[in-house]
């Protein structure tokens, strides 16, 4: 099953109508400090792009929490993915994050559908995110380039600028379809 194919069943919970390309999902853990990172989440692994790339730069003895609300994408990833610092929930990132990854998280990777997702319940996602991570914690999400002026758009770059430090912006991913950016965001410390 494809991720068209999810994305047709479930297009609020699967954001996208195509897999992120790699080169995003090195722009997505670029720059974060996942080479220092103890635990590390995933919220909305999908495919699994961004978890080979986290995984890719994390040490042998760091975890990576993977949360997937879509069950066929969470045991699709669970099945293809043997590395025993990986484990796949099934779940909603709007629950206690920290909960699920055991403790607190040096990074956050995101790969959710902000821009479909009600304000509320993004909210509740930000908030949680938040406060798993840990003092200077990494936050890093990304967006479409034809959808970054639409109000959810600028919504979540004001959400974000409410709940993290400092705020930063990749250039353009122009290797994805659609082309995309990545937010990076540092916890308030």
């Amino acid at each position: 099953m494809s991720i068209a194919v999810e994305f047709l069943r479930r297009p609020l919970t699967t954001g996208a109508i195509a897999a992120s390309s790699r080169r995003l999902g090195y722009a997505m853990t670029e720059g974060i400090g996942l080479e220092r990172a103890r635990t590390v989440l995933e919220l909305g692994p999908g495919t699994g792009v961004f978890t080979d790339a986290i995984l890719a730069r994390l040490a042998p003895d760091a975890r990576l929490v993977a949360v997937e609300i879509n069950p066929v994408l969470a045991a699709r990833l669970s099945a293809t993915r043997r590395d025993p610092r990986l484990t796949v929930v099934r779940g909603s990132a709007a629950t206690d994050l920290v909960a699920m990854a055991g403790g607190p998280a040096d990074a956050v990777v995101s790969g959710l559908p902000w821009t479909v997702m009600p304000r509320a319940l993004r909210g509740r996602v930000l908030d949680s995110v938040a406060d798993a991570l840990v003092p200077g914690g990494r936050f890093t999400t990304f967006a479409y380039l034809h959808a970054a002026r639409t109000p959810p758009a600028r919504r979540l770059a004001a959400e974000l600028a409410l709940r993290f430090d400092r705020l930063e912006r990749s250039p353009m991913v122009w290797a994805n379809l659609p082309p995309a950016f990545v937010h990076r965001a540092t916890r308030k410390g």
